[in-house]
């Protein structure tokens, strides 16, 4: 049944409900009446403001508007007392917050809520209710030190936070995640699958793999590190993290939050360490691959010398004296050709000041093909050039010409017996704009399966040819890397083989 106090005629029964109800309420009732003389009276205060206030009867018998007054905190009297005058002009609800200084409890919070109405008499009256409401405001500051300690963490680090409703398949991003996509605001990728578009593609499928491993509940929490496009058309590391916070009855994920931070700093450091490391495994190799030389073929030339001058004494007949003397100029031809190419070797690998130039490539591969009329005149190789004259690289002048040659010389000297020796040269761009020439010939081929890691060592020759050394290739690639390019090569047996210069040149 529906209860109206103000049309109900049963006086004992709205006096009862007013006189339970009254009793269950906390807060303080009270009624406010200032008359056309501007006098304050007080006909009704609940109990409660004994319990609230901390004011008695002894209270009411004097000047409560003083009593109350001595109760607000004196740097909120100003706000209480001017919140009550504008209620008062304007005939208007009176709401105020303010402190209260209580002579046991001390300091309050204090909510005030008041209706104000004209009666035909010309007084003004205010009927309402005060809350304490100290529980709530030390709720409110707590939560508020605790946002500001959050913001401050998250300002002070490199973390962003993100949070994807999977349910309208939206994802919110913070200030700091923004910043780290250099982005002004989330509206272009608050939409996962457009996301998905800035991961770097090689990054992509392991992304997926770890996401939706947590998503199967296979792991507790989803981390991947992965290169996000910025804004600004650059790649940035970050490191993602995200858990699944709520699924549906039948385990679907339906939220899932988490952050990501910028790693990219760390990453390079990362990045640059591995290729330090290889730096350093590759130059160990070679210093190996050197000393392996140095004590394997100079002590065998140096023990072919002693043993010749060794026989020398011995037989001291004139005829094989002479015979001595020749082998001795073949070893002693040998060891100073050795001598020279360790030589060759150590001043490309020490050469920190090495001229490097901007050079037309085009000028070089036709200054080689000049180089080589009297080698080419009797296998009538033919030479495409397919380079642009326009690709410029910066090189070495003498390291440029020196790697063209060999290549050239070792695609004419390994040429097919069966068919007319073909050698094309081509310009691509390799990886994130890397110029790069490839060199292609009909050849012979390498059996890469077998002499794969051979191919560049020193003194590793592949074919039966009588003026083979396996010096070249080994010195070509010293060239080739003292300039921070790379070479690969490409080769099947009987078909052919093909090189490729990448140098340290973006387009």
């Amino acid at each position: 049944m529906v209860f109206d106090l103000y049309e109900n005629e049963d006086c004992n029964k709205v006096n009862v409900f007013y006189k339970k109800l009254f009793a269950e309420i906390p807060d303080l009732i009270f009624q406010i009446t200032i008359d056309v003389d501007n006098n304050y009276s007080f006909p009704l205060f609940s109990k409660s403001i004994e319990e609230i206030f901390e004011l008695n009867s002894d209270d009411f018998s004097n000047d409560i508007k003083s009593a109350i007054a001595e109760r607000v905190h004196p740097s909120d009297r100003d706000l209480f007392f001017q919140s009550f005058l504008k209620a008062k002009k304007q005939i208007s609800r009176w709401e105020a917050e303010f402190r209260g200084i209580l002579p046991e409890k001390g300091l309050r919070w204090f909510r005030i809520s008041a209706k104000s109405e004209l009666s035909d008499d010309g007084n003004i009256n205010f009927f309402g209710h005060l809350s304490d409401i100290t529980d709530l405001k030390d709720k409110e500051l707590r939560l508020r030190i605790s946002e500001e300690r959050f913001q401050f963490a998250l300002e002070a680090s490199t973390t962003g936070i993100w949070d994807w409703n999977m349910s309208t398949n939206k994802v919110f991003y913070s200030s700091l995640s923004l910043k780290i996509l250099e982005l002004e605001s989330a509206d272009v990728f608050d939409d996962p699958e457009l996301w998905d578009q800035i991961v770097h593609p090689d990054d992509l499928p392991k992304y997926y793999s770890d996401i939706q491993d947590h998503f199967d509940n296979k792991i507790p929490y989803y981390e991947n590190y992965h290169r996000v496009l910025t804004s600004g058309g650059n790649y940035k590391w970050i490191l993602d993290r995200g858990k699944v916070i709520e699924r549906d009855e039948d385990g679907k994920p339906l939220r899932v939050i988490g952050t990501h931070t910028d790693v990219s700093t760390q990453k390079e450091r990362e990045l640059e360490l591995i290729k330090t490391m290889k730096l350093y495994s590759e130059q160990n190799s070679r210093l190996l691959n050197f000393s392996h030389i140095v004590s394997h073929n100079l002590s065998t030339q140096a023990g072919n010398i002693k043993a010749i001058l060794d026989f020398m004494d011995v037989d001291e007949k004139k005829e094989t004296i002479k015979e001595m003397l020749v082998h001795l100029k073949t070893v002693s031809n040998d060891l100073n050709n050795t001598i020279l190419n360790l030589n060759q070797i150590v001043q490309i690998q020490s050469n920190m000041d090495v001229l490097i130039k901007p050079l037309n490539l085009v000028e070089y591969i036709n200054k080689t093909i000049s180089a080589i009329k009297d080698f080419n005149s009797e296998t009538k190789t033919s030479i495409i050039n397919n380079v642009p004259e326009y690709v410029m690289i910066n090189f070495n002048p003498a390291y440029l010409e020196s790697v063209l040659l060999n290549f050239v010389t070792n695609a004419i000297r390994y040429s097919h017996p069966d068919r007319t020796p073909l050698i094309v040269f081509d310009y691509v761009l390799e990886g994130e704009g890397h110029k790069a020439l490839k060199i292609t010939d009909n050849g012979l081929g390498i059996d890469l399966a077998i002499y794969g890691d051979l191919l560049f060592g020193m003194y590793k020759t592949f074919h039966k040819h009588k003026d083979a050394r396996g010096i070249g290739l080994y010195i070509t690639k010293n060239q080739i890397e003292a300039m921070n390019g790379k070479v690969f090569v490409e080769s099947e047996v009987g078909v052919g083989t093909t090189f490729k210069i990448v140098f340290d040149d973006e387009l």
